[in-house]
């Protein structure tokens, strides 16, 4: 299962300071059971748990940065000792997923029946791998329109979706990025999007590239842009593997709580006196 993986997910596509792969587990042990998560945390391991299954195939890495103790009275110690313990193996695919064709992007750009797809940010030795992915839309929708769209068709979430730009804006061309995705706002603009849709935008950086003239944002839940990729591994893993594959549902988005501001776009952008 873990060379399967790792073929699909090549380690070597990783970014330097990721930790991806085989974290816990014999590799030689036989998987049955498969749990795909998007984030290795208490209530996704009780998930495991309960369902019996032999592996966790997770997408955020648990043990990303050094530790000098796996102790159980750390989060992640805690986690470690109850995978082991309960002979739960535990594998990684992080930005070697992101970069891999098909990958997390792919299955993001699906929930939207983008066309015509390629990499935002290619890698230089394989132009057909790389960072997200630019797509047409079947129809052309005003980014009003495409808001709602990414509101219906992405897992629910407290955080939903948010907008940057002119509601009334026609795109044609889109841009997603799974994860974490504001270092590509300037390949966007590159790309010719029309509109950009990725998590975790900041507000300087995504009022500059405004500024510029930049694609418009659509700044989603960094759990919600990622989930979709967990359904890609889980039919990959049916089709060609005598395995049972199960998708956490759970959503693990910190955020939990979401009060709409009773301000209008008009009375927002008045000066204040």
């Amino acid at each position: 299962m873990v060379a399967a993986l790792e073929a699909r997910y090549r380690p070597a596509w990783a970014e330097q300071w990721d930790r991806v792969g085989l974290v816990l587990g014999d590799p030689a042990a036989v998987v049955r059971r498969v749990l795909c998560v998007v984030d290795v945390v208490d209530e996704t391991v009780d998930e495991a748990f309960a369902a019996g299954a032999d592996l966790i195939v997770a997408h955020h890495p648990l043990m990303l940065k050094g530790v000098s103790s796996v102790a159980p009275t750390t989060f992640k110690g805690r986690i470690v000792h109850r995978l082991i313990k309960g002979d739960i193996a535990l594998f990684t695919a992080h930005t070697n997923a992101d970069t891999a064709n098909p990958g997390v992007s792919d299955a993001l750009a699906a929930r939207f029946g983008l066309r015509e797809l390629r990499p935002l940010s290619p890698r230089p030795d394989d132009p057909a791998l790389g960072i997200g992915r630019v797509g047409t839309l079947p129809a052309p929708l005003t980014l009003a329109e495409l808001t709602a769209l990414a509101a219906r068709e992405l897992p629910p979430t407290t955080w939903g979706v948010r907008a940057a730009g002119d509601p009334e804006r026609i795109i044609r061309t889109l841009a997603v990025c799974g994860g974490s995705g504001d270092s590509y706002l300037g390949a966007a603009t590159a790309a010719g999007a029309d509109a950009y849709l990725t998590a975790d935008l900041r507000h300087h950086l995504a009022g500059e590239h405004l500024a510029g003239g930049g694609p418009a944002l659509l700044d989603a839940a960094h759990w919600a842009t990622e989930r979709p990729w967990c359904d890609d591994v889980a039919a990959w893993l049916r089709a060609g593997h005598p395995v049972e594959v199960l998708v956490s549902d759970l959503d693990t988005d910190p955020w939990t709580l979401h009060a709409a501001s009773p301000l209008s776009t008009e009375q927002k952008k008045e000066p204040s006196s």
